[in-house]
């Protein structure tokens, strides 16, 4: 299968000639493996090294006592450590030793040292404390709107010049369809090429059931999957409302406390995203639970079976997550602005926007001191309202 360019790949080209160690991480199936082996296919000499720590005999190499041993076997398997070369590690997150060695023959060697892991809490935890000063860590999300059509074949340089634009019905009716697509299954590469929608349930799954047993099991243990997915299922039923422990605590029997520590297990493997309350002055108390989305709203939306209002407030955020830092607004009496972008441009959400929608959001951030609005909706009203952005042209 041909390798699709990523938009985040120009970053990591760059980075493949400065000596720093390149450590790429996200969820699960987002396309880490795939950048690896863009990355590789740059460099243009023949000292270079891939292993998949997914594999056993791979894995023993980096248990060694003595990095003369590990050297040894990497000489074995084809590097030549006499010259400058690079060696990439996929899923380090399974080698807990790997760093140590990492780090030695980074500061000893003329190694390039490119990394991949899923579980971005070990990474960065572990990776940061023992390589500080040595890395730079990039993030690799599922696929945004325009990244998903260039993945279906589309030459994107008609919709790109639309990016943040007022409504247009030519743009509207020539790519709905395959935004509709894209709320429906999300942004992962692998469900973005299958082509039968079935197929695409399952592998959203999968991506699912792989993220719990693979990557939670390297944070905790297996006793607390079925806890894990018991609240996943219910976080996904509440997309767009504010986090509340205690609520969550008596609906799925569990604490308060392992609410709070599984909440933040999600988020830091990039399964769940929390957008936080925007607030200037101490004056202007805003409630301070955060709300929740999930970082891919395709699995989100198989996760309760439903296409609603709120999968699609929840597509978005990750859309407006992207282009800068997401809060959103309330006040005291409970009034509210669903996004705030940067500090500076309110945003609301409707499904099918109306002059009405407009008119109450412009109203609401004059009164909280934003003068830039956007309304943003997923198709057009009855009438010809045009003061709107549609969403497939935010990206």
């Amino acid at each position: 299968m041909k390798l699709m360019e990523r938009a985040i790949y120009k970053e990591l080209r760059a980075h493949l000639d400065i000596h720093e160690v390149t450590v790429i991480t996200g969820m699960r199936r987002t396309g880490k493996t795939s950048a690896l082996h863009y990355l590789l296919d740059q460099v243009r000499h023949g000292n270079k090294l891939y292993l998949d720590l997914e594999r056993l005999e791979y894995r023993r190499i980096f248990l060694q006592d003595s990095f003369v041993s590990i050297q040894a076997d990497l000489t074995f398997l084809g590097y030549d450590f006499t010259k400058s070369g690079v060696i990439a590690l996929d899923e380090v997150q399974l080698v807990p030793e790997v760093v140590s060695f990492i780090k030695y023959f980074h500061d000893h060697h003329q190694v390039k040292f490119l990394l991949s892991g899923s579980s971005s809490y070990y990474l960065k935890n572990r990776i940061t404390e023992s390589l500080a000063g040595r890395k730079q860590v990039f993030i690799i999300k599922p696929l945004d709107f325009q990244e998903f059509l260039i993945f279906k074949g589309f030459d994107t340089s008609r919709i790109r010049p639309e990016r943040l634009q007022a409504f247009r019905p030519l743009v509207y009716e020539r790519f709905f369809r395959w935004y509709e697509e894209y709320l429906a299954f999300g942004g992962f590469p692998q469900v973005v090429l299958e082509e039968d929608s079935a197929r695409k349930i399952i592998h959203l799954k999968d991506i699912l059931q792989s993220y719990l047993e693979l990557d939670v099991k390297l944070l905790s243990d297996y006793s607390v999957i079925d806890d894990l997915y018991k609240l996943a299922l219910m976080l996904a039923s509440r997309v767009g409302s504010k986090l509340d422990h205690q609520k969550l605590a008596v609906l799925t029997g569990l604490s308060r406390h392992k609410i709070r520590d599984y909440v933040h297990l999600f988020e830091a493997t990039y399964f769940l995203m929390l957008v936080r309350p925007y607030s200037n002055s101490p004056d202007r108390t805003i409630a301070v639970q955060p709300k929740i989305y999930f970082t891919d709203h395709g699995l989100a939306r198989q996760m309760v079976h439903e296409n609603s209002g709120a999968c699609f407030e929840n597509t978005i955020a990750v859309q407006l997550s992207r282009l800068g830092t997401l809060q959103y607004y309330q006040k005291k009496s409970g009034q509210e602005i669903d996004f705030i972008l940067d500090g500076n441009l309110a945003i609301e959400v409707k499904e099918t926007p109306t002059p009405s929608d407009l008119s109450t959001l412009q109203k609401r951030a004059q009164s909280a001191g934003w003068n830039e609005v956007m309304l943003i909706g997923r198709q057009p009203p009855a009438s010809a309202f045009h003061g709107f952005v549609w969403g497939g042209v935010i990206f």
